[in-house]
C-alpha cells in the first residue's frame, strides 16, 4: 500500500499526539485497553469486530493495527476474511436500506409532477 495519502504511523507522531493533549491521550489509551480486554467477549472476538468496523469506517491504521492485534490473539486468516465479508455485507446492506430514501423521493416527485 502506498503511503502517499496516509503517513506511516511512527513513534514520533504518536509522541506528538500524546504531548499535545496528554490527559486526553491517556484517557483514550486506558479506554482502549479496557474495551479490548477479555470480558463477556474474549479479546480475539473484540479484535475481529474491530477489524470489521475498521473496514466499514475505512481507517487504514485501524485495519492494520486491529488485524495484527487479532492475529496476536489467535485469529486466523480465514476468521479475519469472514469478519471483513461481514463488514462488506453490512456496508452494502446500508446502501440497500437507504435506497428507501431515494424510492420515497422518486414517488414524491412523480406525484407532484402528476398532480
Amino acid at each position: 500500500m502506498s503511503n502517499d495519502i496516509f503517513p506511516s504511523a511512527t513513534r514520533e507522531l504518536a509522541e506528538m499526539r500524546k504531548n499535545l493533549a496528554p490527559e486526553i491521550h491517556n484517557a483514550f489509551t486506558a479506554f482502549g485497553e479496557q474495551v479490548f480486554a477479555d470480558g463477556a467477549l474474549p479479546a480475539k472476538t473484540k479484535q475481529l469486530i474491530a477489524v470489521a468496523a475498521a473496514h466499514v469506517t475505512q481507517c487504514p491504521y485501524c485495519i492494520r493495527g486491529h488485524t495484527k492485534a487479532a492475529m496476536r490473539h489467535g485469529a486466523t486468516a480465514e476468521e479475519l476474511m469472514e469478519a471483513i465479508w461481514v463488514a462488506a455485507e453490512m456496508r452494502a446492506g446500508g446502501a440497500y436500506a437507504h435506497a428507501a430514501l431515494a424510492l420515497d423521493t422518486i414517488t414524491e416527485v412523480k406525484e407532484k409532477q402528476a398532480g
